[in-house]
């Protein structure tokens, strides 16, 4: 069957797609009820939900269809999609359901998938490979059945153990160290984009002896300060910016809506890529950790392996998406997957994401140490600078790849078409692929070594191949 035929909201490795349009409440409920005779959940599915203006109404309808199919729900409301994992993973509990789109435009919305994995003791993604795609024949033929039993409901609130399992992360640091050598707490501007985070902020806050400077701190899924989203926001990164200077603050921080994502900000409000963010917890994580495995996405790649190596850990490539490196993450027993999207994955939180923990290990580093954030990161934002990831529409990805190849004059001996295409040469390197969530969309990351010019140059030469096929 082609892609064309398939549902609009089925993506490698959740749902996505506009609502209405893609799909909508009956899609949802029909979704559940297929979760529930694909999945065969081992007890009661947590379902959350985000601040996206339909995600209530769509939380209800997927709890609908569990329930019609004999599965007992557990509603957490509002939250963010690492409160689905932690419900995974607690005793007796069969699956999650995080009703988001995370990051896509204000029309759209989404779903991500998780089941408890009996066999493997750990948290399972629904993916295309995982039952997704099953899932989705069901839902297009309807080809749905529902039980004799109906499930029941019932409202839960998991917080206490959730705050609690983030805290277990720095917990034994003296995070008061900051205050008794500067004379006051460590400050952080703290942006929540008008999305969910400021609500696990305020959750762990008082646990922490940090002083928090709100930003676009409400939810709202009117979106007032624009999409959640700071590798294109703009506006409201200028906002985290100000607000830094403003207050004298020693890091900034700001997540996307579902707050899966987290992104930094050093003392001097310069934006902080997710790609040395990687090699900085991989270097904190393993000095706890000696020997760990770190697992990495193939898009920038360089510093990584160098910092993870000088550390005394295994680097170990995984493609794109959370699904596929989760699933890594538990076959190798990684001790931290990192993805320069600023996606972050720990072993201790179940193989799985979130957007709380890298803040509080960097707050951590900063409050117990004697070095800036920036300070952390400048040798290696000087040793392999990059491009940034660029984000555009084609027309046809395989021509794209094919126009950089002519380009670039090599073989096909010397394509890595490992994730996409990567291209590796003595002073740079290149990845271009195709978005998995946003159809039509390709990213393209360039990085070289110590020379931040051409890294730009390198990128803005590539987009000017393109340009036949771009959109």
């Amino acid at each position: 069957m082609s892609e064309q035929q398939r549902s609009g909201w089925l993506k490698a490795y959740d749902v996505r797609g506009a609502v209405p349009g893609d799909w909508d409440e009956g899609e949802a409920y029909r979704i559940g009820l297929a979760y529930a005779e694909v999945v065969r959940p081992l007890g009661p599915v947590a379902v959350g939900h985000d601040i996206r203006l339909s995600s209530p109404a769509i939380a209800r309808a997927i709890v609908s269809g569990l329930n019609a199919g004999g599965v007992d729900t557990l509603e957490m409301g509002l939250c963010g999609t690492e409160w689905a994992y932690y419900a995974c993973a607690q005793p007796g509990i069969g699956g999650g359901l995080m009703v988001t789109a995370s990051h896509n435009p204000k029309g759209d919305n989404g779903l991500k998938l998780v089941a408890w994995d009996e066999r493997r003791e750990a948290v399972r993604a629904i993916t295309r490979e995982e039952g997704l795609l099953e899932i989705e024949e069901k839902v297009r033929t309807r080809t749905l059945r529902t039980a004799a039993e109906p499930g029941t409901s019932a409202v839960w609130d998991p917080t206490a153990g959730y705050v609690a399992k983030l805290l277990d992360f720095v917990r034994g640091v003296d995070l008061d160290r900051f205050a008794e050598r500067e004379g006051r707490p460590l400050r952080i501007v703290a942006n929540a984009g008008n999305g969910g985070a400021g609500l696990a902020v305020d959750l762990l806050r008082a646990h922490l002896p940090f002083e928090f400077i709100p930003v676009y701190w409400a939810p709202d899924g009117n979106f007032p300060h624009d999409v959640p989203n700071p590798l294109k926001n703009e506006a409201s990164n200028d906002a985290t910016r100000a607000a830094i200077a403003e207050h004298g603050a020693d890091l900034g921080v700001a997540w996307d809506g579902d707050y899966d994502r987290c992104f930094f900000f050093d003392e001097k409000g310069g934006f902080v890529d997710g790609y040395y963010v990687v090699g900085l917890l991989a270097t904190q994580l393993l000095s706890a950790h000696p020997g760990g495995k770190i697992v990495h996405d193939p898009r920038l790649i360089w510093n990584t392996q160098e910092l993870v190596e000088a550390a005394g850990g295994q680097a170990i490539r995984s493609r794109t998406g959370h699904a596929r490196i989760k699933a890594l993450m538990l076959a190798e027993d990684v001790l931290y997957g990192g993805e320069m999207s600023a996606h972050h994955y720990f072993r201790d939180y179940y193989y799985c994401d979130s957007g709380m923990i890298p803040w509080l290990l960097v707050a951590a580093l900063l409050a117990s140490g004697d070095r800036k954030l920036s300070e952390l990161v400048q040798a290696s934002q000087a040793k392999y600078p990059c491009s940034g990831e660029r984000s555009f529409a084609v027309s046809d990805a395989e021509e794209a790849f094919a126009l950089v190849i002519a380009h670039l004059g090599v073989t096909d001996s010397d394509v890595d078409r490992f994730d996409g295409i990567s291209l590796t040469f003595d002073s740079w390197r290149m990845n271009l692929r195709e978005s998995d969530t946003e159809a039509g969309q390709m990213r393209l990351n360039v990085e070289t070594r110590g020379d931040a010019a051409a890294a730009m140059a390198r990128a803005d030469e590539i987009l000017e191949v393109l340009a036949p096929v771009r959109q």
